[in-house]
């Protein structure tokens, strides 16, 4: 029997590793698992790309927080905007990021749409109005009718527009308040449906004779649009200079954010938290999904 101690065999003596050893040991070195909070950081980031260039070049919310644009909003609308038709700017992006210069893939607004853009002077705040004149349009409103290139946009008088008096929702003044037949309180305004050169063509309230029912002669310069209200006597739009709470002046084209385009939700302002079913009561069921 030899006293001399076994010789232990080297991995390169012993010969290359067979494939299947080879595999087995990539398996074990890819195996190991990266920590559960590393995954879930990671899949936070992504989300929140996929939602930040979902919302600046896709579509984006957008809530009615006024009346301006009744009948066709009401306060308490919330929509989706399509954020391509009119290209893209640094107020597509979240912030108004200094991103993008100027204009890119301008588009053409046409009379009748309905924008969401960034309100002038200040180009801080979002407000949404009716595109009624174009670059080299000359508008004017005389007795509360719209003239455009100084032919009058035709008017046809409707039924009265009946709005449900809600927590989002009042009359402004007494002389428009009735009961409907299950004797809610209800607010009952003149109503019209106006025609625009091109035969787009939509309702608008008209609830008397306002300073802002006479005009000057306004000629909108190249890049810019005027834009009204549908609600004539309660909206601060183009026929009034750029000044903080007073107007928004001849909006320049660059300001644009977007279309409106389809109703997501509504609500009547009457929900609250803790009484869950009012979730449903307020919810205006009737306006989801409707198209501009």
């Amino acid at each position: 029997m030899s006293d001399t101690p076994p010789v232990e065999t080297s991995r390169a003596e012993a010969g290359p590793r067979t494939s299947t050893e080879a595999l087995a040991g990539k398996h074990s070195e890819a195996a190991k698992p990266q920590p559960k909070e590393e995954n879930f950081f990671v899949f936070l980031l992504k989300l929140l790309l996929i939602v930040v260039i979902f919302r600046s070049f896709i579509f984006s919310p957008f809530n009615i927080p006024s009346e301006s644009m009744l009948p066709r909003l009401m306060n308490g609308d919330y929509l989706l905007a399509a954020k391509w038709p009119y290209g893209y700017s640094k107020y597509s992006l979240p912030f108004s990021l200094p991103l993008i210069p100027g204009r890119l893939l301008a588009g053409q607004p046409q009379r009748g749409d309905v924008v969401i853009f960034k309100a002038p002077p200040l180009n801080d705040t979002d407000y949404i109005k009716r595109v009624v004149g174009l670059p080299g349009d000359r508008i004017q409103v005389i007795d509360g009718q719209l003239f455009i290139n100084d032919k009058p946009v035709p008017r046809q008088r409707l039924a009265d527009f009946e709005v449900p008096v809600t927590p989002n929702t009042h009359c402004y003044l007494p002389q428009f308040e009735a009961r409907n037949a299950a004797g809610d309180d209800v607010c009952h305004y003149p109503r019209y449906r106006e025609t625009l050169p091109g035969g787009r063509s939509y309702e608008v309230l008209d609830l008397g004779i306002t300073p802002q029912d006479n005009t000057e002669v306004f000629v909108v310069p190249a890049d810019h649009l005027f834009l009204m209200g549908d609600n004539r006597d309660n909206s601060l739009d183009s026929r009034f200079p750029a000044v903080p709470g007073q107007g928004i002046g001849i909006v320049p084209q660059a300001s644009l954010v977007g279309r409106a385009t389809v109703m997501m939700f509504s609500t009547d302002g009457g929900a609250e938290w803790f009484k869950p079913w009012t979730w449903f009561t307020a919810t205006r069921w009737d306006r989801i999904g409707g198209t501009f």
